[in-house]
């Protein structure tokens, strides 16, 4: 396990962090997929608590430039959790209708509910990083985002939102390696889009505007973690350990029935099953 705070927004811009983990994680390819597999069943295993509980609400937020991981993400790290209690929200261009709200209105519909665990495939961050990058707003409404995130997300957890926000980071040779392989698979057409090659121009703005708005965005209680996601599967195991460690905190219970109840459900259950 690499130590959490390593992932860490600070003073090191995002450039200087790691995107490949094989020099951070000590575990050797059998122990990573051991230890991985022990925690995805444990993550459903406390999904389940938290479903039957009620209490809590979950929100998960994957960020990342395209061909960073984030549907690969989804696919492995909750595969052992139950749909009933996992929504997945993958936020595309915003519609028509979406146009004549706030930009934070969508966002909002779609936070958990108690017992919930939710996952955004992008998030309201977008709203922030693709103006920044394409000069689509004037600069102070920009800057104010960072302001209206930050009361957003303060807001959610006052709520009883346990928030938690993984920044997939890969290199730009990995880039070009998944779009390339992306061309050369006839199955993996339709994940390929004009857009991925066109975004690749503006690499170094992408960069720049995630530096400052995971540094201007991580807090204590709702941090984010820089996930070196070069390799796929130091990805998922990095990801999971952090979501158990985090979620056995919350000390999810199942819901005990009174006593008296389960007596009197036990007596008629006797009568009604009787062969």
């Amino acid at each position: 396990m690499i130590k959490e705070n390593k992932f860490h927004p600070g003073k090191k811009p995002l450039h200087k962090f790691p995107t490949a983990g094989k020099k951070l994680c000590k575990l050797n390819d059998k122990e990573l997929e051991e230890e991985t597999h022990e925690l995805g069943v444990r993550l459903g295993e406390l999904q389940e608590l938290i479903y039957a509980e009620s209490k809590q609400k979950v929100l998960i937020v994957l960020q990342g430039l395209d061909t960073s991981g984030k549907d690969g993400t989804v696919k492995h790290v909750f595969s052992e959790t139950n749909p009933q209690g996992v929504r997945v929200v993958s936020f595309k261009q915003p519609t028509d209708i979406e146009k004549r709200h706030d930009y934070l209105w969508r966002i909002h519909q779609q936070t958990p509910a108690l017992g919930e665990m939710v996952i955004f495939n992008r998030s309201h961050y977008e709203d922030y990083i693709i103006p920044a990058v394409h000069k689509t707003l004037p600069p102070k409404k920009i800057e104010r985002r960072i302001k209206e995130i930050n009361h957003f997300e303060d807001m959610l957890l006052s709520e009883g939102v346990t928030l938690f926000k993984f920044f997939l980071h890969i290199s730009r040779k990995e880039q070009a390696q998944r779009i390339q392989e992306r061309l050369n698979n006839p199955k993996k057409h339709w994940k390929f889009s004009l857009s991925d090659l066109n975004e690749r121009q503006f690499w170094d703005q992408y960069q720049k505007a995630y530096d400052t708005i995971l540094k201007a965005t991580h807090h204590k209680d709702r941090p984010w973690d820089i996930i070196p996601a070069d390799d796929k599967k130091i990805r998922n195991y990095e990801i999971s350990n952090i979501l158990v460690q985090r979620l056995e905190k919350l000390k999810p219970e199942f819901p005990m029935m009174d006593h008296n109840v389960i007596r009197k459900i036990k007596s008629e259950a006797a009568k009604i099953l009787r062969f």
